[in-house]
Order: structure tokens, then C-alpha cells, then sequence
């Protein structure tokens, strides 16, 4: 019985995707919800796995080209597997006589481009397919090999003492050109369209540390048997003392909608994750109902996910305010950009011991700068500094954020 595999559905959000890599070949036994291929949207990675048993019979849209929602990008024979089996093992015989079976669609759209020998790129795909970055690798690293056969016909030139003199080997300049995955150019689009449309500012404080600190080392251990092992971290205090602060300040939460302000009635907010791939943003919701554990909790599952590729196009849509930690790194102080829609964006630093002028005396405390990236268009400069100093002043005791005072 022969199926149309098609690409999944996306949100109104997203305008299309693109086929990243086939996981099976035409002809290739199949087992039901196997994955198959990988669709590489600008938010994340969808994978199509097999309706049932069998094989693809034709791949119709191949690795790098660019598919809409539900559109049809392969077929499939469902109960075709055994009958495949012959060809399959008639295909693999063959391939030490010619490479043609073990090239992927995007990969010999490259070939065929460039004029390149198959036979001579190694394949690190599947049973030693070839795929279009195994090309991409080769033709990155082709300048560097070529210049070895030439001195061979050199001796007959005059010029031929020129040769060993200009030797690659004695000053390798290795470049190698990757093609940028569709997330991180839609990242480095809505960054720069951020820059271009928003009236952006920032503003700087910084956070004595030391209260939080104090708090979590008294509490952690109890903290982590009570919730199963989930880990008092900083980063929920933070989401917290925001949370709070976007009640008192409505415009920090707001969002741009051409020539409307949009006010949210409540706080769902992005939290900056560091992946592989790029920067994603998934989204905690609700968090003036959520507790300090189970706000870890969320984070560390999306940390998880965001590792294994595994977050969702669910877990990144809205979202009214977002906080970025670049302290994890080791950053001291920087601009963060706005996540349009919003207006605002809160970014969190690493914590380094200051002397800190404190009654007249001179006392070492750990401290945190903090920036609020903020559209003016939309939050006046005294908006945006009394909701820094909000912050501060929570994080600075802790008790408030837990007696809403």
C-alpha cells in the first residue's frame, strides 16, 4: 500500500521548513515510527518518523530544500520491506562499483555543481553514505590536498624550484564554510531587526547577592530532598523577583503590535537556553503560580531538551518577557537584545566579589550587575529603572518576594 509522507504541520507562526537529513534511503527497510527524516524550522527541529512497516519508495523533496506545512516530501510502501530486501542487499554489493546509491539528494546536487568525484569523499553517513555535509567538508579541505599532486608534472617547467618554496605545509590557512542551519539565520534576523525597529536603551544596577546566597546554602539540601531532587538554583529567584515586578510595572509586559500596545494579564516568561544549535527561548507559563521548585524544575527540563534537540515549538511560542544569563559563561556586564515582540529583556551577569561601601564601611560582598534591554517606544526611562530597582530590592530580601509585600 503505498502512503504520502508529508511534512508536519506548523504553526501560523512559521512560514515553512527545511528537509536537514534523511535518516533512510529509498529502498531501505523501514520499522513503524522509526525516525525517517529531520524538518529544521527556525524555531526547531521536527522529525517525521514511519506510519508503519516498509520502505520509502521515493524521496521527493530532498536535504536542503524547502518544504511548506503538510506538503508531501516523500513515498512510502507500507509492507514493502520484505520484498525490498534483495535490492537492498543487491544496492550495498554495488557500492564499492559505483557510489551513486550511498550519495543523498543534496549531497549529489553538490557533486554534480562542483564537478567532484564521488569515489573520493568519504561518506560518514549510514553504511558509508555520503551527505551533503560530508561534501561540504571535502570541498572545504580540497584546497589543501590539491597542492600535493602538482609538483609532479613541476619538474618539467622551468619554474619548478618556485614550488617548494610556497609550501602549504610550512603555513596551513585551513577555512572551512559551513552553510548556516535555517535557526540560527532566523536568530541572527530578528536580532538585527530588533536593533532596527526598536527604540532600544538599557539600564544598569547591581544586586548584593550575598542575602539569596545565604538563603540558598541554609535551605538546599532540604530544598532538594523535599522536591525529589530538584536543585535550589538562582535563576527561579530571578524569575520570581520578575514576576512581581512585571504586576507593579503593566508596560515592562506589554508587547508592540503595529500600532497597538498589547497588555498581558499575566507573566509568562522566556528563559534563554544555550544550545548546539543557538539560543532558544522556551517559556515558562504562568509563573506567578508557579514555586520556586517548580520553576528549577522547568528550567533544568528545558536545559535537558534543549540539549537533545528535544524542545518543542510549543515550549517557545509567546512569552511577554524574557531573561538571558550570560553570568554562566562568565560575562560580568552586557547589552542583552529584545525577543520581539516584547519590550523588554532582563539580562543576569556572573557573580564576583566587590568592596562595597556599606555604613560607612568598607565590606566585601558578592555582587550581580543586571541590564534591562528596554523599547522606549513603549517603557519610559523611569519605568524601566523603578522595575530594575524592583528587582533589586526583592532579590536584596528574599522574605519580600514570599510575603508579596
Amino acid at each position: 500500500m503505498s502512503i504520502e509522507i508529508k511534512a508536519p504541520t506548523f504553526p501560523e507562526s512559521v512560514a515553512d521548513g527545511t528537509v536537514a537529513t534523511w535518516h533512510k534511503q529509498p529502498g531501505e527497510a523501514v520499522s513503524a515510527d522509526e525516525l525517517i527524516v529531520d524538518i529544521e524550522t527556525d524555531k526547531v527541529v521536527l522529525e517525521v518518523v514511519a506510519p508503519a512497516d516498509g520502505v520509502i519508495a521515493e524521496i521527493i523533496k530532498g536535504e536542503g530544500e524547502t518544504v511548506l506545512s503538510d506538503e508531501v516530501i516523500a513515498k512510502f510502501e507500507a509492507g514493502a520491506a520484505p520484498a525490498a530486501a534483495p535490492a537492498a542487499a543487491a544496492q550495498t554489493a554495488a557500492a564499492p562499483a559505483g557510489d551513486a546509491d550511498k550519495v543523498g539528494p543534496a549531497a549529489r546536487k553538490l557533486i554534480d555543481e562542483n564537478g567532484l568525484d564521488a569515489s573520493q569523499i568519504p561518506g560518514t553517513g549510514k553504511n558509508g553514505g555520503i551527505t551533503k555535509e560530508d561534501v561540504v567538508n571535502y570541498m572545504a579541505n580540497k584546497p589543501a590536498a590539491a597542492p600535493a599532486p602538482a609538483p609532479a608534472p613541476a619538474p618539467a617547467a622551468a619554474a619548478a624550484p618556485v614550488a617548494p618554496a610556497v609550501s602549504v605545509d610550512s603555513g596551513e590557512r585551513v577555512e572551512k564554510r559551513v552553510p548556516m542551519t535555517r535557526l540560527r539565520a532566523t536568530i541572527a534576523k530578528r536580532l538585527v531587526e530588533a536593533q532596527q525597529n526598536a527604540a532600544m536603551l538599557t539600564t544598569y544596577n547591581e544586586v548584593n547577592m550575598k542575602p539569596v546566597m545565604e538563603l540558598r546554602k541554609q535551605y538546599k539540601d532540604l530544598f532538594e530532598r523535599t522536591h525529589n531532587g530538584t536543585r535550589l538554583g538562582f535563576m527561579s529567584f530571578f524569575v520570581k523577583a520578575a514576576t512581581e515586578a512585571l504586576k507593579r510595572f503593566p508596560a515592562v509586559n506589554a508587547s508592540i503590535d503595529g500600532n497597538d500596545m498589547v497588555y498581558h494579564g499575566y507573566q509568562d516568561i522566556g528563559v534563554a537556553v544555550s544550545t548546539e544549535r543557538g539560543l532558544m527561548v522556551p517559556v515558562l507559563r504562568d509563573t506567578d503560580q508557579m514555586g520556586l521548585a517548580e520553576v528549577e524544575a522547568t528550567i533544568a527540563d528545558f536545559g535537558k531538551r534543549g540539549r537533545e534537540g528535544k524542545l518543542g515549538m510549543e515550549d517557545m511560542q509567546g512569552g511577554t518577557f524574557t531573561i538571558t544569563n550570560g553570568g554562566v559563561f562568565g560575562s560580568l556586564m552586557s547589552t542583552p537584545i529584545l525577543n520581539p515582540p516584547q519590550t523588554a529583556i532582563l539580562g543576569m551577569h556572573k557573580i564576583q566579589e566587590r568592596p562595597m561601601a556599606v555604613n560607612g564601611q568598607v565590606v566585601i560582598l558578592p555582587m550581580m550587575y543586571l541590564a534591562l534591554s528596554y523599547d522606549h517606544r513603549m517603557i519610559d526611562g523611569k519605568e524601566a529603572v523603578q522595575f530594575l530597582v524592583t528587582i533589586k530590592d526583592l532579590l536584596e530580601d528574599p522574605a519580600r518576594m514570599l510575603l508579596d509585600v
